[in-house]
């Protein structure tokens, strides 16, 4: 794992950076490929934080930590590394593990041809299909502000309903819900 240790207001430290290193090794026996780590160590009045970004393929983790002892701060923060890691994991496990409808059973496929729209003359047209999963709002707004889209599509576990969040020109975040 090829890991950057950075310290912002303290003092630059090898007995710290080495016990980065030491914790950090213990998360290439988890990782399937080699990872990117870049560490920051800080110290604001009495809080120690610690704050990691883990590359890895597929996974991009990003975890933050903060308490009185920056050796706990670690310790802490690689602990829930180790929990997305894990998460992560199990995610790729169960959707390989066939527990899903077969491809063949979906609607995509099941179109003859002559069902298939005709999009000709639209040569800057992207069809791109996606798999909303239930979530409350709450949660599409922590997904949302991940940083990752430009706009949100879910569906609403409270309504069973397909809604879009998107940010509005006023920097609010905007909810678009069906009607009637």
């Amino acid at each position: 794992m090829q890991t950057t240790v950075t310290f912002k207001k303290i003092d630059p430290s090898d007995p710290l950076k080495s016990y980065v290193n030491k914790k950090l090794d213990k998360f290439d026996r988890m990782l399937d490929s080699p990872a990117d780590a870049h560490v920051v160590l800080s110290v604001e009045k009495i809080r120690h934080i610690a704050e990691i970004t883990l590359t890895c393929d597929k996974l991009n983790i990003h975890a933050r930590e903060s308490s009185e002892n920056m050796y706990s701060s670690i310790d802490i923060l690689m602990d829930k590394v180790r929990a997305q890691i894990k998460k992560h994991k199990e995610k790729i496990k169960q959707h390989m593990s066939g527990k899903k409808q077969s491809l063949l059973d979906t609607a995509e496929f099941d179109r003859s041809p002559m069902q298939q729209p005709d999009f000709q003359g639209f040569d800057d047209l992207v069809m791109e299909t996606l798999d909303t999963k239930p979530m409350d709002i709450i949660d599409a707004v922590n997904e949302f502000n991940s940083g990752r889209h430009t706009f949100f599509v879910f569906n609403n576990a409270r309504t069973e309903q397909l809604n879009v969040l998107y940010k509005h020109n006023n920097g609010k975040l905007g909810l678009i819900q069906p009607g009637g």
